[in-house]
């Protein structure tokens, strides 16, 4: 029964690898064709002053985090037994 532990590990760490390599991919094809406007959201912070500029994307981070919850939420529903 021991060896199903390290196996279940090693499944899930599998799993989350692949995951972040999808979205690796999706971060850098977004930067130059711009999916969905993440980034350049309405509500985004960007102040350009004469020699300072600050971006702060608000409403990005908010979108992602709701992504990421849903599809923890729908990996967690789906796995339970």
């Amino acid at each position: 029964m021991s060896g199903i532990v390290p196996f279940q590990l090693g499944r899930f760490l599998v799993v989350v690898g692949v995951i972040l390599v999808v979205l690796g991919l999706i971060v850098m094809a977004g930067s130059r064709f711009s999916f969905f406007g993440l980034g350049r959201l309405p509500g985004d912070i960007a102040y350009k002053g004469k020699n300072f500029q600050f971006y702060f994307p608000i409403v990005t981070c908010l979108v992602l985090s709701a992504a990421v919850t849903l599809l923890f939420w729908l990996i967690s529903f789906l796995t339970k037994k």
